[in-house]
Formats: structure tokens, C-alpha cells, sequence
């Protein structure tokens, strides 16, 4: 009898792969893992935390049939989160910032999402504070991906127990970005539950809001956000390292050629991480979080 699984079963299969290439290329000793936690349509990991936080709330009660869901996003997790929305059975309402650009808010739409423009803001702790205000006249659900608790749930109950299970718990060293905080605090939760890993954050060097320094303009899209969100909890945080734009870049590009894996920039600042690990603590078992591809182009 055949196994065909609906496409919705293959989101949160979060597969381990070996960056034993890049290792050697690089002359590092020890293993390096990493964990491809991304899928669907995004080619992000916001696909199926999209996915995951509607049916998380759903189950507890606080997002009720057919109910309106808001977001302060025009990214990956907004354009996730319109698909998955469309599909649950929510109307989902984006509010962006008016400097937005047009072509972005067209594509929002095209996916089924009702956009909401802001007035031009400072943060994304503004376009917040619209998207609350908008979500309490409309009677919807304030989704808040970078405040609530039900982010990191997802990577308690799937992320951290794929990584787990894949490497028997054999591992020194987990890395990840940074973004909405969930993925750290989610993994780093359940790791620390059941075993002895580290936890490593990372952020652009140009950005180091997670060390106490002052947010600045970089190149690394999906980390290093201005602030510290709600959902990162420092107590299961071992070390941050931070990495350039230009670094993260360049280790990119070199996943991409000796794994063929087209791992985008954020994924590039963590394996620099884990090249620093690597140097310092030869031997180490260290896994890097991928949360996204660099889609290839001709063109």
C-alpha cells in the first residue's frame, strides 16, 4: 500500500544533514550538523510556524472558528501567514508601514491577505501597537509573532524535538538566529529539558541589540531585529556571537557550493558562528538552524 502524505504532513519535517564538505573545506574538527527547518511556500520556516500558531491557538481556545487574524508583517511570516490563513478558514489582515513598497503590498493581496498601511514607523514595536489597535476594533486575533508565547510552543513541541530525535541528543552546540526570538527560546527550552547543549545565538555585528550594544542598519534579513523581542529568553542562552553582513554572505555562498544547499544570508551568519565554536572547542558536536533558502535565479 502506498504512504502519500498530505502536503501539509511534510512542513514540519525538519530533516538533519551533514556539512561534512564545508568542514573540510574550512579545516574544522568535530561534526557539523544542520537542521533544514524550513518548507512550503515561503522556502522559510515561517511556513510552517504560520501554520503551527494557527491550529496552537486554535486548540487552545484563543483563536475561535472563522475569527479574523491580524499581523504586523509584509515579510515571509505575513505572506505565510495569509496562505495559511486562507486555507484554515481566516480572513488575516496585514497592517505594514507606508514606506512598504507598492509591488510588496500587490503580492500581499494577491494571496488572499487585506492590507492595512500604517503611517511611516520607527520599529516594528509601532507597526505592533497599529496591529493591536486594529485587531481590537475588528474583533479579530492579534496574531503578535514576536510576543507571544505560542511562537516558541511551536518550536517546543516540532523543531527542538526533530533536532532531539535526529541526533539522539549527541550534540555540544545548537546555533540559531535571532529574528522573532521563538526559535531559540522554543528549541533552547526543550533541549535544555533533556540534555546538557549549549545554546548560541547569533546577530549581525552591525546590530548587536542581544549584547547591550545599539541597533544599526545591516544585511542579514530575518535576525537582528532593533530590539530585544519578548519572545527571546536569555536564560537559556549560553553565548551570543555576532557576525557580519559581509561574513554571513560569504559562508552562504560556500554552503551553497560544497553542501549545494542555497542557504540564505541568516543561515550564513550561523555557520560563521559555528566556525568560531569549531576553532575554539575542536571536536565539538555542533548544529546550526537554517530557517530559510536563497532561492537561485537566472536572471
Amino acid at each position: 500500500m502506498l504512504n502519500i502524505f498530505n502536503y501539509h504532513q511534510t512542513l514540519n519535517q525538519f530533516p538533519v544533514v551533514s556539512l561534512s564538505r564545508f568542514a573540510a573545506q574550512n579545516n574544522l574538527q568535530g561534526s557539523l550538523l544542520a537542521c533544514l527547518a524550513y518548507s512550503g511556500s515561503t522556502g522559510t520556516i515561517k511556513t510552517p510556524l504560520a501554520y503551527g500558531m494557527i491550529s496552537i491557538a486554535k486548540e487552545r481556545k484563543l483563536l475561535l472558528n472563522n475569527q479574523t487574524i491580524v499581523e504586523a508583517s509584509s515579510g515571509a511570516f505575513g505572506a505565510a501567514l495569509s496562505i495559511a490563513g486562507h486555507q484554515m478558514g481566516h480572513h488575516v489582515i496585514l497592517c505594514v508601514s507606508a514606506n512598504t513598497p507598492r509591488e510588496r503590498i500587490n503580492f500581499l493581496k494577491s494571496l488572499g491577505a487585506e492590507v492595512i498601511v500604517c503611517p511611516p514607523v520607527q520599529s516594528q514595536l509601532e507597526l505592533s501597537s497599529h496591529a493591536a489597535k486594529v485587531a481590537a476594533q475588528k474583533n479579530g486575533y492579534f496574531m503578535d509573532c514576536f510576543s507571544n508565547d505560542i511562537n516558541p510552543e511551536f518550536h517546543r513541541r516540532v523543531t527542538g524535538p526533530a533536532i532531539l530525535r535526529a541526533t539522539d541528543s549527541d550534540l555540544d552546540f545548537i546555533i540559531a538566529g535571532v529574528g522573532t526570538g521563538g526559535t531559540i527560546t522554543g528549541v533552547g527550552e526543550y533541549a535544555k529539558a533533556w540534555s546538557n547543549i549549549s545554546m548560541i545565538a547569533v546577530e549581525p555585528y552591525e546590530s548587536q541589540v542581544l549584547n547591550g550594544g545599539f541597533a544599526g542598519s545591516h544585511s542579514i534579513a530575518g535576525i537582528g531585529m532593533g530590539f530585544i523581542p519578548h519572545n527571546y529568553n536569555p536564560y537559556v542562552v549560553n553565548r551570543i556571537i555576532s557576525v557580519s553582513g559581509k561574513d554571513a554572505a560569504y559562508a552562504a555562498q560556500q554552503i551553497l557550493l560544497t553542501e549545494g544547499i542555497p542557504v540564505c544570508r541568516s543561515g550564513g551568519a550561523v555557520v560563521e558562528a559555528a566556525c568560531h565554536i569549531l576553532k575554539e572547542k575542536p571536536n565539538s558536536k555542533v548544529l546550526c538552524i537554517f530557517s530559510g533558502i536563497e532561492p537561485l535565479t537566472n536572471g
